[in-house]
Protein backbone atom coordinates (compact mmCIF):
# COMPACT_ATOMS: atom_id res chain seq x y z
CA UNK A 1 0.00 0.00 0.00
CA UNK A 2 0.94 3.55 -1.15
CA UNK A 3 1.94 5.72 2.18
CA UNK A 4 -0.13 9.15 1.55
CA UNK A 5 2.27 12.09 2.48
CA UNK A 6 1.60 15.30 3.95
CA UNK A 7 1.36 17.96 1.91
CA UNK A 8 1.64 22.14 2.12
CA UNK A 9 0.14 24.77 0.59
CA UNK A 10 2.69 27.19 -1.30
CA UNK A 11 2.56 30.70 -2.13
CA UNK A 12 5.48 32.56 -3.59
CA UNK A 13 5.91 36.23 -2.90
CA UNK A 14 7.92 39.58 -5.01
CA UNK A 15 10.01 42.22 -3.40
CA UNK A 16 9.88 44.75 -6.09
CA UNK A 17 12.42 46.56 -4.97
CA UNK A 18 13.28 50.46 -6.15
CA UNK A 19 15.90 51.74 -4.64
CA UNK A 20 15.30 51.90 -0.90
CA UNK A 21 11.40 51.29 -1.26
CA UNK A 22 9.39 48.11 -1.80
CA UNK A 23 5.98 48.08 -3.86
CA UNK A 24 3.12 47.29 -1.44
CA UNK A 25 -0.32 46.11 -2.73
CA UNK A 26 -3.34 46.94 -0.36
CA UNK A 27 -5.48 43.92 -0.18
CA UNK A 28 -9.50 44.59 -0.85
CA UNK A 29 -12.70 42.55 -1.33
CA UNK A 30 -10.93 39.13 -0.92
CA UNK A 31 -12.01 38.08 2.71
CA UNK A 32 -8.91 37.45 3.89
CA UNK A 33 -6.42 40.55 5.54
CA UNK A 34 -8.79 42.91 3.40
CA UNK A 35 -7.19 46.37 4.22
CA UNK A 36 -3.88 45.45 4.73
CA UNK A 37 -0.73 46.05 2.90
CA UNK A 38 1.25 42.76 1.16
CA UNK A 39 2.99 41.83 -1.80
CA UNK A 40 2.54 40.51 -5.51
CA UNK A 41 2.17 36.82 -4.30
CA UNK A 42 -0.19 33.59 -5.11
CA UNK A 43 -0.14 30.48 -4.89
CA UNK A 44 1.55 27.32 -6.89
CA UNK A 45 -0.75 26.72 -9.52
CA UNK A 46 0.59 22.99 -9.71
CA UNK A 47 3.03 21.43 -12.87
CA UNK A 48 4.75 24.70 -13.16
CA UNK A 49 8.24 26.07 -11.15
CA UNK A 50 8.48 28.12 -8.26
CA UNK A 51 9.43 30.89 -10.32
CA UNK A 52 7.57 30.50 -13.44
CA UNK A 53 4.69 30.99 -10.96
CA UNK A 54 6.37 34.13 -9.73
CA UNK A 55 6.32 35.36 -12.97
CA UNK A 56 2.70 34.48 -13.64
CA UNK A 57 1.47 36.30 -10.95
CA UNK A 58 3.62 39.52 -11.14
CA UNK A 59 2.09 39.69 -14.64
CA UNK A 60 -1.20 38.65 -13.51
CA UNK A 61 -1.33 41.39 -10.43
CA UNK A 62 0.65 44.32 -11.26
CA UNK A 63 0.90 44.08 -15.19
CA UNK A 64 5.42 43.44 -15.72
CA UNK A 65 6.94 41.29 -17.41
CA UNK A 66 10.34 39.47 -15.06
CA UNK A 67 13.40 37.97 -16.90
CA UNK A 68 13.84 34.42 -14.83
CA UNK A 69 17.32 35.36 -14.17
CA UNK A 70 16.53 38.58 -12.65
CA UNK A 71 14.62 36.35 -10.31
CA UNK A 72 16.51 36.30 -6.72
CA UNK A 73 15.48 33.89 -4.27
CA UNK A 74 16.11 34.86 -0.90
CA UNK A 75 13.80 33.58 2.03
CA UNK A 76 11.50 30.67 3.06
CA UNK A 77 9.16 30.52 5.38
CA UNK A 78 7.23 27.76 7.17
CA UNK A 79 4.44 29.49 7.81
CA UNK A 80 1.30 27.82 10.41
CA UNK A 81 -2.03 29.62 9.77
CA UNK A 82 -5.29 27.79 9.53
CA UNK A 83 -3.10 25.05 7.67
CA UNK A 84 0.60 24.94 7.09
CA UNK A 85 1.74 26.92 3.94
CA UNK A 86 5.78 27.18 2.67
CA UNK A 87 6.54 30.40 1.33
CA UNK A 88 9.01 31.21 -1.01
CA UNK A 89 9.93 34.75 -1.09
CA UNK A 90 12.35 36.09 -4.01
CA UNK A 91 13.92 40.09 -4.94
CA UNK A 92 13.64 41.48 -7.96
CA UNK A 93 15.06 45.10 -8.90
CA UNK A 94 14.72 45.08 -12.97
CA UNK A 95 11.35 44.47 -14.76
CA UNK A 96 9.47 45.79 -17.67
CA UNK A 97 6.43 47.16 -18.28
CA UNK A 98 4.33 50.08 -16.28
CA UNK A 99 3.18 48.68 -12.41
CA UNK A 100 -0.60 49.29 -12.26
CA UNK A 101 -3.15 47.61 -10.28
CA UNK A 102 -4.63 44.38 -12.76
CA UNK A 103 -7.05 42.81 -10.38
CA UNK A 104 -8.87 45.82 -8.99
CA UNK A 105 -11.44 43.03 -7.66
CA UNK A 106 -8.28 42.16 -5.02
CA UNK A 107 -6.57 45.29 -4.81
CA UNK A 108 -7.29 48.56 -4.22
CA UNK A 109 -4.12 50.57 -3.87
CA UNK A 110 -0.33 50.06 -5.01
CA UNK A 111 2.28 52.52 -3.38
CA UNK A 112 5.94 52.55 -2.96
CA UNK A 113 7.03 52.21 0.98
CA UNK A 114 10.26 52.97 2.85
CA UNK A 115 11.92 49.56 3.93
CA UNK A 116 12.02 51.41 6.84
CA UNK A 117 8.96 53.49 6.68
CA UNK A 118 6.22 50.32 6.14
CA UNK A 119 2.76 51.17 7.18
CA UNK A 120 1.48 49.92 10.43
CA UNK A 121 -1.76 48.18 8.71
CA UNK A 122 0.69 44.77 7.03
CA UNK A 123 0.10 41.11 6.63
CA UNK A 124 2.11 40.70 9.84
CA UNK A 125 3.73 37.42 8.63
CA UNK A 126 4.95 39.50 5.06
CA UNK A 127 5.98 42.42 7.61
CA UNK A 128 8.23 39.57 9.37
CA UNK A 129 9.81 38.88 6.00
CA UNK A 130 10.73 42.17 4.98
CA UNK A 131 12.31 42.45 8.14
CA UNK A 132 14.09 39.46 7.20
CA UNK A 133 15.67 40.74 4.16
CA UNK A 134 16.67 43.40 5.92
CA UNK A 135 18.62 41.65 8.34
CA UNK A 136 19.54 38.66 5.48
CA UNK A 137 17.76 36.01 7.14
CA UNK A 138 16.67 33.35 4.74
CA UNK A 139 14.58 30.95 6.78
CA UNK A 140 12.24 31.62 9.43
CA UNK A 141 8.95 29.54 11.15
CA UNK A 142 6.11 31.68 11.52
CA UNK A 143 2.60 31.67 13.52
CA UNK A 144 3.83 28.64 15.64
CA UNK A 145 3.41 30.28 18.94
Amino acid sequence: MKKEYFKFVSACHLFLINGNKILLLRRFNTGWEDGKYSVVAGHLDGNETVKAAMIREAKEEVGIDINEDDLEFFQVMHRKSEEERIDFFFLVKKWSGNIEIKEPHKCDQLDWFGLDKLPGNMVAYVKRAIENYKNQINFDQFGWD
